[in-house]
């Protein structure tokens, strides 16, 4: 039986990406948790529906950048090419 051991090599297959998928979602989860503490954002009492709409604008943010790199302009991976940061919007933070 040809199939067992193909079907137990593709087993630890899936069980290494599963560990792998883990160790990634929790070096992730560390790389934003050290840039909240490092900003005082992880010190705000800021509601859960608020810091979703702030991480949702910020990804849409990149988000648009990478489709303005892939039409030929070039985007800069660390704010806006005239050196300014963010949106020209105030983001209430007093919530």
């Amino acid at each position: 039986m040809a199939t067992k051991p193909a079907l137990m090599d593709i087993d630890a297959q899936i069980e290494k990406l599963r560990e792998r998928r883990k160790t990634l979602i929790v070096k992730s989860a560390d790389r934003f948790a050290r840039a909240a503490t490092k900003s005082g954002l992880a010190k705000m009492e800021i509601a859960d529906e608020e810091v979703d709409r702030i991480f949702e604008e910020i990804a849409a943010r990149f988000r648009n950048g990478e489709k303005k790199q892939a039409a030929g302009s070039p985007a800069s991976p660390r704010g806006q090419a005239n050196g300014a940061t963010g949106s020209e919007t105030e983001v209430p933070h007093d919530i």
